[in-house]
């Protein structure tokens, strides 16, 4: 059984813009909860595989994109300070579309 990251008790305070909160080495590590506007990355810091977060409108799904260089497409991570994803993050299911950047630790929606 794999551990689950333990996340530092201030980055629960809801002060911050969207950073990097832990990183796991395998996707089955990645806490059921996270703070909000937290993220965590899954693999090496330097080359990561994935990202994993809370979609920011507040419905409760989770979003994990690929960040590995053999994946296509896959997403660019920026966090050494304040996290920025690129290219745009666009979640679609049956009743919901999301589609927005984050930048500089914060959402802009589209």
């Amino acid at each position: 059984m794999a551990s689950v990251a333990k996340i530092s008790w201030w980055q629960w305070l809801p002060i911050f813009g969207w950073r990097v909160v832990a990183n796991v080495e395998a996707a089955d590590e990645i806490p059921d909860r996270l703070p909000r506007r937290g993220a965590v990355v899954v693999g090496a810091r330097v080359h990561p595989k994935w990202i994993a977060f809370d979609c920011p409108c507040g419905a409760g799904h989770r979003i994990m994109l690929p960040t590995d260089r053999a994946h296509s497409p896959r997403w660019r991570v920026s966090a050494t300070r304040k996290l920025t994803i690129t290219p745009s993050i666009d979640y679609k299911s049956c009743s919901r579309r999301c589609h927005y950047f984050i930048r500089d630790g914060r959402v802009k929606w589209t």
